[in-house]
């Protein structure tokens, strides 16, 4: 009887123990594509005429297309904070980009819990490859926020070729171009790991300016192309250099484009599909030429005569709030859990990357931490979920500009008010108006004047519950 019991037992533990190794086993590898600057419209699947990217487009075809995902602030630094930790940049002291000539000694608080750390203390192997730009100094190192690995560049600029990155710890010159390298990179990770589970954060400098140069076959689709530009009778627009940035730009895309190739492939040649989920976004979007400017939240005009300037926005400055700059181009493939090509119409927010992520490793958020964040999980797998689309996003300049703006979306309108500049408040329909030409924030119109009051209670509740030390301002308002 007792050897009975003790065979049981045997059984009950190797069963336990293969169950676990199964489930292990099974533990999906996570690929996060993420790349610098590249607008909601950059992608070949959101239709434009011009832009082609079949690489990128096969994320998007065999996976969700998340048509109206945004960041919270439309430039790098705080975009890729609230990213790391499902917070807005006022929470986190990191409002613009962080300037290595005038805050070299600012990042990332390295007691926040960011989610590559949940991600491996849940026994991922964790890297990222290519832009971290959330702080200099050794102690925000990527390594001290959950990545076993790293290879590229701490701060926020770099050269498109020939670049000087950082690995196992040492700053060197690389030759070749700059998406190759860090391409070559992260296939050396996922080979090196392909046993699993892993975790690796591709963060791509393209399209960031500089874009060119480019290998001659990114480029030679554009060379000689006349584009279609989105404002060609916008006042005084300066059409010839919009047609020059579009051709640089969209072939720096090309770049990325052919470089996700080579990581979709590799995953193919070791048999790795179906057990990875590829995730593509970008930090914040882009506009060239669109409403009279090009670059993102902190755009500059492209015109041949410019506004005046006032005393917070020098001249050649617009900071904004448009779509173009906080929509970003997203998608998941999550083979046999997410349909092919299925579009995701509800609103998504880069925080909601944070506890997506840990629970597609199966790790539990923790305690400790404010997540602002939801899992759309539910939503990727076309559940019907009670999903709130509204949007509430910040932006306070501090270097090209000084500003002070917050914002409201709802999926047909959108407000952004600025707390330290007066006149430049703004109100989009945004069903009727899209492109968000026609300002309505001075209209006479008592529906459209209620709707402003709305939303503007909306921000101030927003600002309250974030603790926006703005909030003394928008009360004097």
């Amino acid at each position: 009887m007792r050897l009975f019991k003790l065979s049981l037992i045997t059984i009950f533990v190797c069963s336990c123990f293969i169950s676990f190794a199964f489930a292990e086993e099974k533990r999906p590898n996570i690929l996060f594509i993420f790349t610098d600057d590249q607008a909601p419209w950059a992608v070949g699947a959101a239709g434009h005429p011009h832009c082609k990217t079949p690489n990128i487009d096969r994320i998007f075809n065999e996976g969700a297309y998340l048509k109206n995902t945004f960041t919270v602030t439309p430039v790098c630094s705080p975009s890729r904070a609230s990213l790391m930790t499902s917070r807005y940049g006022t929470e986190l002291n990191i409002t613009d980009w962080l300037n290595p000539r005038v805050e070299p000694k600012r990042g990332l608080d390295p007691k926040t819990v960011c989610f590559p750390e949940v991600i491996q203390q849940s026994g991922y192997t964790t890297g990222l490859v290519g832009k971290w730009h959330l702080g200099l100094e050794d102690k925000f190192h990527p390594t001290k926020t959950g990545f076993d690995y790293f290879m590229g560049f701490r701060g926020g600029g770099n050269s498109p070729n020939n670049p000087t990155l950082e690995k196992d710890g040492v700053e060197k010159k690389f030759e070749g171009l700059t998406p190759d390298i860090l391409t070559d990179h992260a296939l050396e990770f996922v080979k090196d790991n392909q046993q699993g589970p892993f975790m690796l954060c591709l963060h791509f400098r393209a399209p960031h300016a500089r874009w060119l140069p480019v290998a001659p076959e990114d480029w030679a689709p554009y060379e000689n192309l006349d584009p279609e530009i989105p404002n060609p009778d916008f006042p005084n627009l300066n059409i010839e250099l919009t047609k020059k940035k579009t051709r640089e730009y969209l072939a720096s895309v090309a770049s990325v484009d052919r470089n996700v190739g080579r990581v979709l492939d590799q995953l193919e040649q070791l048999k790795l599909v179906k057990n990875t989920i590829v995730i593509f976004s970008s930090d914040h979007g882009y506009s060239m030429g669109h409403n009279g400017i090009w670059h993102k939240g902190n755009g500059h005009w492209i015109l041949t005569k410019n506004p005046p300037t006032t005393e917070n926005i020098p001249a050649g400055q617009r900071p904004n709030m448009w779509d173009n700059s906080i929509k970003i181009p997203t998608a998941v493939r999550w083979p046999g859990v997410v349909a092919a090509g299925s579009k995701i119409e509800q609103t998504i927010s880069i925080m909601d990357f944070y506890p997506t992520l840990v629970a597609m490793a199966g790790a539990d958020l923790p305690k400790s931490e404010i997540i602002r964040g939801r899992n759309f999980i539910p939503v990727l797998k076309g559940k019907a979920v009670d999903w709130d689309n509204d949007f509430y996003a910040q932006y306070s300049t501090i270097h090209q500009s000084r500003t002070h703006m917050r914002m409201y979306r709802t999926p047909s309108h959108k407000l952004i008010l600025d707390f330290k500049n007066d006149g430049r408040n703004e109100f989009y329909n945004l069903k009727k108006d899209p492109a968000e030409a026609n300002n309505l924030f001075n209209s006479k119109n008592e529906k459209v004047q209620k709707l402003i009051k709305q939303l503007t209670a909306k921000i101030h509740e927003k600002m309250v519950e974030t603790s926006d030390p703005v909030l003394k301002l928008a009360e004097t308002n």
